[in-house]
């Protein structure tokens, strides 16, 4: 009886071992079940295959940001292609803007006149033929009266002659007679010529004469002062009841759509500088704003005080952000070297993991994206890129620390929610 009840514990004991391990009747006791561990297995490189995968998201995620509505009103962002070339190829040079001189019209009359009224004022917008100021000339009305009468003259002296030349066929008059008749008109028509040639020299067009001989009820002081070309009223130093002389220039119309930037070279660099060149140029005013040319002129001489080298290119102005007197820098690509992407040095940041990016605009307004890049040498402002960005692709410019302060902060806050 002792010995069945130890044999009914053991049963017992087993069977509750069994129970607890998952065993089933076939399995030998201090074995455990292969497929469980085959289950678990999987299931722990699931887990780690989710934790790369969500690294790599979280990596590429950390080097892009969008900005919000406010924050791209205020921050100063300005993207722009990268320039091609190299920094030993880049040249330095003072530079001061100027107003085209072919967009440039000096104003004034040919003859002495007091000022009737002036019709544009400062900053008016001006097109060719349009009147900026009328004026009175005794002068010109004489000169209007003499143009009217050898006019008539011309015309009596040539009726008469014909009238000569057929009497002198009916033999009522002599040769001499007609040949009088012929000189008087030949004089006419030249007082004539001279007549129309001091109106010319006046101002007038040849639609200002033809109104003239129309009998035009205006008078004959009377004339207007017109702009040759279209563009901006840059001087007006005319009031009304003022005379003028006629060397006198009071108005002064620009185009200032196109600019001239005249840069100074040393003589050092002088030989590297040539027509065709690109040229980019900065102002103290216009902080991380470039404007782009080309060299069109290069001096054949230096000049004998500064010793230096003059050279002009032609800029583009149609938002009016230049003004002729500003002064700058301007940086010339010279020949030599293969061409690379150029950016500013403020456009390349590093990040906490202390690698070189620049931003580039996304597909959407108000994306970015940080590239990697690898720098080379620097001069004037400007940095190579080695790697990472290439000539022309569109980067950056200007506000490159404050898109690294949002995305670095950005990153820094995912980290502390992990």
């Amino acid at each position: 009886m002792r010995v069945s009840m130890n044999c009914l514990s053991a049963l017992l004991l087993i069977s509750l071992a069994g129970a607890q391990t998952g065993c089933n009747p076939e399995t030998t006791p201090g074995q455990t079940d292969p497929e469980p561990q085959r289950t678990a297995k999987t299931e722990d490189e699931h887990g780690a295959g989710e934790d790369h995968a969500h690294h790599d998201a979280h990596e590429a995620s950390s080097r892009r940001l969008t900005l919000t509505s406010a924050q791209r009103e205020r921050l100063p962002i300005e993207t722009g292609p990268a320039e091609a070339g190299t920094a030993e190829a880049t040249l330095s040079a003072p530079a001061e803007v100027r107003f085209d001189a072919d967009r440039v019209a000096h104003i004034g009359p040919r003859v002495e006149a007091k000022v009737v009224s002036v019709t544009a004022d400062l900053g008016d917008t001006v097109a060719p033929g349009d009147t900026l100021a009328v004026l009175d000339s005794v002068a010109l009305g004489r000169a209007k009266a003499a143009w009217l009468r050898s006019n008539a003259e011309t015309r009596n002296a040539r009726a008469v002659y014909r009238r000569k030349q057929q009497l002198a066929e009916d033999r009522i008059v002599s040769a001499t007679d007609v040949d009088a008749a012929q000189v008087a008109y030949v004089s006419a028509r030249a007082e004539r010529r001279a007549a129309r040639a001091e109106l010319v020299l006046h101002g007038l067009t040849d639609t200002d004469i033809a109104a003239i001989d129309a009998g035009d009820d205006s008078r004959l002081s009377r004339f207007s002062l017109i702009s040759p070309i279209a563009g901006t009223v840059q001087r007006r130093d005319l009031v009304a009841g003022q005379t003028v002389s006629s060397d006198a220039t009071p108005v002064h119309v620009v185009d200032a759509d196109t600019l001239w930037v005249m840069m100074q070279i040393s003589a050092d660099q002088a030989p590297r500088v040539r027509p065709g060149q690109a040229m980019s140029f900065t102002v103290r005013a216009l902080p991380n704003r470039q404007f782009d040319g080309r060299i069109d002129w290069v001096s054949q001489a230096l000049d004998n005080e500064s010793r230096t080298l003059a050279a002009r290119a032609v800029v583009n102005n149609q938002q009016g952000r230049l003004a002729a007197g500003m002064f700058g820098q301007a940086r010339i690509q010279a020949a030599g070297g293969s061409p690379r992407a150029l950016v500013p040095v403020d456009a390349v940041q590093v990040l906490d993991d202390d690698r070189p990016v620049v931003f580039v605009p996304g597909d959407a307004p108000g994306h970015f994206r940080a590239v990697a890049v690898a720098t080379g040498a620097e001069t004037a402002g400007l940095v190579e890129i080695v790697r990472g960005i290439s000539p022309g692709e569109t980067v950056v410019r200007r506000g490159a620390f404050d898109l690294k302060s949002i995305l670095t902060s950005g990153t820094r806050s995912a980290a502390h929610s992990h």
